[in-house]
């Protein structure tokens, strides 16, 4: 890539809503040069529960209508169900209005091409230069705007049809993070054997300002302790857009994606022989000593759903993710999707006949601490070169280990990641590390 984007970061445009970068101005500005770009004249676009998302819109469907694009509009649904009906209805690309697993007032929007999948940088750095340029169609031919919330319902069936049903496991919660998952879990539930059971839901009552609000991944403890609590047997948590999911354990320990892949990348080694699994520099390295020793190579990439996806399509790998809890099967999905890796998650535990209460005691993960920094300046201010200069002072007290800096791509944050076999060497690098690299910030 040979400019650097100014709008977009590791997963969309995002800023805080109706300022900076995530204005409705911005907002129309962008659905006009993704139509230029994309030259498509039928566009579904999604969102999360966010107060601001109606606003962020009305604003994008009328660039794209003032482009002479028909646009469908799926209302709450997460970004992964977008990614479904673009391809199902043959659609020329879609739009996601989603911060994620930020809090609610902070806004997105991150566009997908006609094959359901995320933009590359390149893709986001044209439609950027179409922003800057801000050009629009005189022409009279203005595109229509549809309502199509059957589409969730849609998706959720879709997803509840992958699930086996015996793989189906009584005593589940799952916690919708008070965003995009409140409205497809039911269906979810509904068309399964879920309905049958004792299957409960939390945190799925939005107000437009409680999306990741003390639940979902973001506080994974919200779903342990109820978990506990209530003697359930499996608890699965999402992000405000459910494109992640992480899983609470009955004695509610955390199952993060790391432990996901490697019980997905065993059962899907045995269904297909795909023997290469994608995973970010983020992710343990126990779980490439795990894969070794099944026969699985472990490819790494760059922090972002995008980037796995693209390394899969260069490897030909069938499945990558981030330790976050973003997972793609590629067999099933065209992105990172929570409610579809859940149900893979019970089909594999079923089949590879695994005893979920004692994984996370099998996989014994190295020492891992994350740290963030706060950013006072860009971070593309950031002087990284003099941050790995330091870093290298400290590299060889970890031979069997690593540290790995990087600036966040959706937050104002500087990550500092330290692994190695020793909590204690962890902890020490970790403290020392954050103070010298205060000054960066």
């Amino acid at each position: 890539m040979s400019k650097e984007r100014k709008l977009f970061g590791t997963d969309g445009v995002r800023d805080l809503a109706n300022s900076g970068k995530m204005t409705p101005e911005i907002a129309l500005k962008l659905g006009r040069a993704f139509i230029r770009f994309n030259h498509g004249k039928k566009i579904i676009i999604g969102r999360d529960t966010r107060l601001s998302c109606r606003m962020l819109e009305g604003a994008l469907y009328s660039g794209m209508s003032s482009e002479g694009a028909n646009v469908l509009l799926a209302g709450v649904i997460p970004t992964p169900g977008i990614s479904y009906a673009v391809k199902e209805l043959h659609a020329d690309g879609g739009a996601v209005i989603s911060a994620s697993h930020n809090p609610a007032e902070y806004n997105g929007i991150k566009f997908l091409g006609s094959d359901g999948c995320k933009l590359s940088d390149d893709e986001e750095l044209a439609i950027e230069e179409l922003v800057f340029a801000d050009e629009r169609n005189t022409s009279p031919e203005i595109g229509k705007i549809h309502d199509a919330p059957e589409l969730v319902r849609d998706y959720a069936r879709h997803i509840a049809h992958m699930l086996n049903n015996d793989a189906v496991i009584d005593n589940v919660v799952f916690d919708c993070a008070n965003g995009a998952a409140s409205e497809s879990v039911p269906v979810l539930i509904e068309h399964s054997l879920f309905s049958r059971l004792n299957t409960q839901i939390i945190a799925n009552k939005y107000t437009g300002l409680n999306i990741n609000k003390l639940c979902g991944v973001m506080h994974m403890q919200n779903l342990c302790d109820y978990v506990v609590k209530n003697n359930l047997s499996l608890g699965f948590a999402f992000d405000g857009d459910a494109d992640r999911v992480l899983i609470s354990d009955k004695f509610g320990r955390i199952i993060d994606g790391d432990i996901i892949l490697w019980v997905l990348g065993r059962w899907l080694y045995g269904l297909n022989g795909n023997n290469q699994v994608v995973v970010t520099v983020m992710s343990n390295m126990a779980l490439e000593a795990h894969l070794a020793d099944e026969g699985i190579k472990t490819l790494r990439c760059p922090v972002g759903d995008r980037y796995v996806l693209e390394t899969m399509r260069a490897s030909g790998a069938g499945l990558g993710g981030e330790q976050s809890g973003h997972i793609i099967a590629s067999k099933f999905t065209s992105t990172g999707d929570g409610l579809c890796t859940a149900v893979l998650f019970l089909n594999a535990i079923k089949d590879l006949g695994e005893d979920i209460s004692s994984l996370i005691d099998r996989f014994g993960r190295y020492p891992q601490k994350l740290t963030n920094l706060t950013l006072k300046k860009s971070r593309e201010l950031v002087d990284m070169e003099a941050i790995n200069e330091i870093v290298k002072d400290y590299e060889a007290k970890v031979s069997h280990g690593r540290i790995f800096i990087r600036t966040s791509g959706t937050e104002p944050l500087l990550r500092i990641l330290v692994e190695a076999p020793e909590k204690n060497l962890v902890d020490e690098l970790s403290e020392i590390l954050s103070s010298r690299l205060e000054e960066f910030c």
